[in-house]
Formats: structure tokens, sequence, C-alpha cells
């Protein structure tokens, strides 16, 4: 990361446009995908790394769409530092899996319902997000906290902040790669079995 920090201080400016766009899915976004948004968003502005990754958050169905988050991942999310209150609920639409370069799935059938709808055109890959985490790697989905109780959406919490502080480790990594060669798109991979060293 303080290599990272280096090059980053080298430039002079901001990209106009993000290197990278990463699309965060549940099924009515308003509670996973917008904590998982604001979670990598904080996280991402934290190392520096705000200006040049774009994070976005969408749902599978429609049916929210317009509202903020539910209050009480608001309430949640709010308690460790993060600002969901601005976000509103949208469903995915066939552009997104054009503009964006990695998109998020909170379970499987989330991963599996983007594979279907994913138009011959698609550019983005799609992961679930779970494939990031280094404390609960024997979690490979983020449970839907919608009809639990508040100690639900703190799980839902100490997952995604798991898996978001291994994706980050990632994409900090890819981005130093890409600015060390002169490369302006960064592509994130997947850590590997020894990203917990």
């Amino acid at each position: 990361m303080k290599a990272l920090r280096r090059l980053l201080g080298r430039r002079a400016a901001p990209p106009a446009a993000p290197a990278l766009r990463v699309l965060m899915v549940c099924s009515g976004n308003i509670c996973r995908s917008p904590t998982a948004e604001g979670v990598l968003r904080a996280k991402l502005g934290a190392a520096g790394l705000g200006e040049r990754i774009e994070v976005g958050s969408a749902g599978t169905q429609g049916l929210h769409a317009g509202e903020p988050p539910d209050p009480r991942a608001i309430t949640a999310a709010r308690a460790r530092g993060y600002d969901l209150s601005a976000l509103r609920a949208r469903r995915v639409v066939g552009e997104d899996f054009v503009r964006f370069d990695l998109i998020l799935a909170m379970d499987e059938g989330h991963e599996r319902w983007l594979q279907r709808t994913a138009p011959a055109q698609a550019r983005a890959r799609i992961e679930r997000l779970m494939e990031h985490a280094r404390r609960h790697r024997d979690q490979p989905v983020v449970p839907d906290p919608y009809y639990g109780s508040e100690r639900d959406f703190e799980h839902m919490l100490d997952l995604i902040e798991d898996a978001c502080e291994g994706l980050l480790a990632a994409l900090a990594q890819e981005v130093s790669q890409r600015l060390a060669r002169g490369e302006a798109a960064p592509r994130v991979s997947r850590p590997g079995p020894d990203a917990n060293a």
C-alpha cells in the first residue's frame, strides 16, 4: 500500500474518469449491496483510490427503486463510520454489464441471475463478494438480514468488511502494478490462496 501511495503521489491530478468500475449486487438493493458499496467506497477513499475506482450498487429486482437503504442497514453502517443515507436503490440494467469491469454478487442466486442476464457484449467479470474474504472464508455468501434482527445486520457488516478488505488489497495491488507499467486501466485479480499470509 505504501508503494501505491508513492506512485499516486507522483501524479499531479487524478484521472478524468475512473480506471475501474465495481458494482455490488443483491436482491432489492436496500440492505447488502448498498452496505457493500458504502464500505468499499470508504476503504478506497482511505487508501487514496477513491478517484480511481468507482463503486456502485444495484438489485436483481426493482421493487425498491428510488428508495434509500433499509433504516437498519443505515443505522448499523453509521455505527461503524459508513454513511449510506445518500444511496438510492435501482435495478441492474443491461448497460451495467458493459460499463462495469467487476460485478460482485452477494450470494449464489444473484451470481446465477447475473450470469443468465448478461448480454452477449458483456465485458464485466461476475464473482461473489465473499470470494475475497479472508477471515470468513467458510462463508460463501452474505446472508440476507432483511427478515432478521439487528444482530443479522451486524453479521452482514462483519462479512462485508472482511470481503472488502480482501478486495481492496487485490485492487490496490493491481492499480500499483498498472501505474508502475504506465497503464491506464487496471484489472482486478482474485486474491490467491496465500492472501492471508
